[in-house]
């Protein structure tokens, strides 16, 4: 990442904010179109996938494109990204989804910002915000290292498919659970829900990155550990 800062966090700010506007107006639309739910989820999922694809594909160059303040947290964790720069990230991530949501429902003639009534707690629900986040930043950092030009793809797959195989839909993104928890529409979720979700996603995140930092050691970092090690 080569950009000034002011465009990377525009471009974090306007990429968080249009995920969410597909999240969010991609559930009102298909929630509008039928009452079956396993073809609204599908009409919410497909859409967030191909989101993904297009934003990570055109800004990721500007800013990274992560979208997520579990993803910045985890750049910064490994050194990638610097405290202050994290924290601004943060902000604009928080700020984008918000905006997101409120153009979503201007969208549908909707109040710009609600409060959800959405019940979505329980253990298995958090374990899934776990498992979704763990394996968003497998995905990511094993793309980074395998095939960087494969990663808009492989994250918009990813989330396509862990919208299916998780109980909570996979928010997996802090910053996209706080914008969900101000629609009362099909996305949504009540704001006394969020604490368990957004401790899920970090723990997710840290189990994530501690294992994929064992799992892509290379041969040669391994012997140069090893050897630190020797008395």
């Amino acid at each position: 990442m080569t950009s000034p800062l002011p465009q990377r966090i525009a471009a974090e700010t306007l990429g968080t904010a249009l995920l969410v506007t597909t999240v969010v107006g991609s559930g009102i639309m298909a929630e509008s179109l039928t009452q079956d739910s396993a073809l609204t989820l599908l009409g919410n999922t497909l859409p967030t996938g191909a989101m993904l694809v297009v934003l990570i594909t055109t800004l990721g160059p500007i800013s990274g494109a992560h979208f997520n303040p579990a993803i910045s947290l985890m750049s910064a964790l490994k050194g990638d990204l610097a405290r202050r720069e994290t924290g601004l990230y943060m902000l604009g991530q928080f700020a984008g989804g918000i905006a997101g949501t409120a153009m979503a429902h201007a969208m549908f003639a909707l109040p710009l910002l609600q409060i959800s009534l959405k019940a979505r707690t329980g253990t298995g629900q958090w374990f899934s915000e776990g498992v979704a986040t763990f394996g968003l930043a497998a995905t990511i950092l094993a793309g980074l290292r395998f095939e960087r030009k494969a990663v808009p793809w492989l994250v918009g797959l990813y989330i396509c498919a862990a919208y299916w195989f998780t109980a909570s839909t996979s928010f997996a993104n802090p910053a996209v659970a706080v914008a969900r928890s101000l629609t009362d529409t099909f996305s949504g979720i009540r704001a006394v829900d969020l604490p368990g979700f957004v401790l899920a996603e970090l723990a997710g995140m840290l189990c994530g990155l501690a294992f994929m930092n064992w799992l892509l050691l290379s041969p040669a970092s391994t012997k140069i550990a090893e050897a630190k090690g020797q008395p």
